[in-house]
C-alpha cells in the first residue's frame, strides 16, 4: 500500500434547504444512513458525543475495518432557523413574493439558461409554480360552477374562497410547495440582498476553519455542502480563504465536495455578481481542493455540467467532475421504488449506499481513504476496499498514482 490512510477527518456538512426541527433528528438520520454503510462496505461505526451550538450540531463518529481506523469530527452547520423564518410567515406574504420571484428569474432571463443547459431543473424551478397555478385555476373553476348552479355571485364567491382555502389545507402543504416557494424565495434574497444572518454565521463557522487548518490533528479538512448548502459551502469557504489566503499551508490538505449541488441556480442569474466572484476566488485557490457530484435521475441538480464554464468563468482550476449512478448504488427493489420521488432521490447524495459506488457518501466523510483520492480515482474508493473492509496493499493511495485533475469526467 502507497501513501497514508486518513486516521483523523474534520468535516463541515451544510445541507440543503431541509428544516431539520431538531439536533436529535438530525443525527437519527445520520446514524440510521450509516448503518447501511456498514453493512455494504463490512466496516463498524459508533456515533457518539452529540454537541448542539447556536452555529453547528456536532457529533463524533469512529469507523473501522480490519487493518485502520478513522475518527471523524463531524459538524453539520445549522441554518434551519433561518429556512424557519421563512416559513413563518403568511400564505398570503409567500405567495405573492413567490409570484415576484417567478418573474425576477423568468425576465432576468435565468430560465432560459436553465433550460440550455439543464432542461430537467427547468422543470423543476416551474413546477411549484405551475402547479399552484393550476390549484388556483381549480379553485375558480369551483366558483363559477357554483354560480352556474345556483346563480348567486354570493354563493360562487364562497364556492372560490372554499377552494382556495381547501388547496391550502391540502396540495399545499402535501405536495410541499410552501418550501418550495420559500426555497426560491431565499434564493432570489440571497442573490440580491444576501442574507445578513447566514453570513454573520458562516464568518464564524470559517474561523473555526482556519483555526483548524492551523491547529488540528486531523488529516484532512473536508467542506461538503448538499444542493443548496453547495452554495452557503463556497460562500463559507471564501471567507475562510478571507482569513487565510493558504489554510493548507500547514500539511492539511482542504476539499470542497459539491454534491447535487444548486451552484448553477444561483450562478446563472444575471444579478449574482458577488456569488460568481466568490466562487471564481474559491476555484482558484490552490489550497483548496473541489469536486463536483453529479446525477442524471435527479432533476434538482445540473447533470453533465462543468459551473466554471456555464457561468463564464475562468475554467483553469475548475472542478473535478463526477457522474454518478444511483441505480448503481441502489438494491433495485429499493431504486424502482423511490426512482419517481424526485426529493429523495436527490436525498441519496447524503445516504447511504446497499451497494458499493465509485460515489459514497459515508466512505468520502468517515472513510479511511481521503475526499480527494476518492474524487480523483475513477471508481472511487471500490478498488481499494477489500471484502473483509480491509485497505487493498496495492490499492494507489496516492494522488501522484491517479489520473491528472480533469474539468469533467464521466
Amino acid at each position: 500500500m502507497s501513501g497514508k490512510p486518513v486516521a483523523k477527518r474534520l468535516v463541515f456538512h451544510i445541507g440543503g434547504y431541509d428544516p431539520i426541527t431538531s439536533h436529535v433528528d438530525a443525527q437519527r438520520r445520520f446514524v440510521r444512513e450509516i448503518a447501511r454503510f456498514q453493512r455494504t462496505w463490512s466496516v463498524k461505526a459508533t456515533v457518539d458525543g452529540l454537541h448542539d451550538t447556536a452555529d453547528e450540531i456536532r457529533w463524533n463518529v469512529t469507523t473501522t475495518g480490519p487493518d485502520w481506523l478513522v475518527e471523524t469530527d463531524y459538524r453539520l452547520v445549522r441554518w434551519h432557523d433561518v429556512i424557519e423564518t421563512f416559513g413563518d410567515r403568511s400564505n398570503g406574504s409567500r405567495i405573492s413574493v413567490g409570484i415576484l420571484t417567478l418573474l425576477d428569474f423568468v425576465l432576468a432571463g435565468t430560465l432560459w439558461r436553465y433550460l440550455q443547459i439543464n432542461w430537467r431543473y427547468a422543470l423543476f424551478f416551474l413546477y411549484p409554480f405551475v402547479m399552484f397555478g393550476l390549484l388556483m385555476a381549480a379553485a375558480i373553476l369551483i366558483g363559477l360552477l357554483a354560480f352556474k348552479i345556483t346563480g348567486s355571485i354570493p354563493v360562487a364567491a364562497a364556492g372560490g374562497l372554499f377552494g382556495v382555502a381547501a388547496v391550502l389545507a391540502g396540495p399545499w402543504r402535501w405536495l410541499h410547495l410552501g418550501d418550495l416557494f420559500d426555497d426560491w424565495i431565499f434564493s432570489r434574497e440571497y442573490i440580491r440582498f444576501g442574507n445578513s444572518e447566514i453570513e454573520q454565521r458562516l464568518e464564524r463557522v470559517a474561523t473555526e476553519l482556519v483555526a483548524a487548518a492551523s491547529n488540528s490533528a486531523a488529516d484532512e479538512i473536508l467542506v461538503i455542502g448538499h444542493s443548496l448548502g453547495a452554495v452557503l459551502a463556497v460562500d463559507l469557504l471564501d471567507r475562510a480563504l478571507k482569513q487565510d489566503p493558504d489554510p493548507g499551508r500547514n500539511q492539511i490538505p482542504v476539499t470542497f465536495l459539491s454534491v447535487g449541488s444548486s451552484i448553477l441556480k444561483v450562478g446563472l442569474h444575471p444579478k449574482a455578481t458577488r456569488f460568481r466572484a466568490t466562487m471564481e476566488r474559491v476555484a482558484k485557490s490552490r489550497a483548496i481542493f473541489w469536486g463536483d457530484y453529479q446525477a442524471l435521475v435527479d432533476p434538482l441538480n445540473f447533470y453533465k455540467s462543468r459551473p466554471m464554464a456555464e457561468m463564464g468563468l475562468s475554467t483553469e482550476n475548475e472542478a473535478t467532475v463526477r457522474v454518478v449512478r444511483f441505480s448503481r448504488m441502489l438494491d433495485d427493489h429499493i431504486y424502482r421504488r423511490i426512482r419517481l420521488n424526485f426529493f429523495r432521490l436527490h436525498g441519496q447524495f447524503v445516504s447511504g449506499n446497499d451497494k458499493r459506488a465509485s460515489y459514497d457518501y459515508f466512505m468520502l466523510t468517515c472513510g479511511p481513504i481521503s475526499a480527494k483520492l476518492q474524487t480523483l480515482a475513477p471508481d472511487g474508493a471500490v478498488p481499494m476496499i477489500a471484502d473483509d473492509g480491509g485497505l487493498i496493499a496495492s490499492a494507489p493511495l496516492s494522488e501522484g498514482e491517479l489520473p491528472s485533475r480533469p474539468g469533467a469526467a464521466a
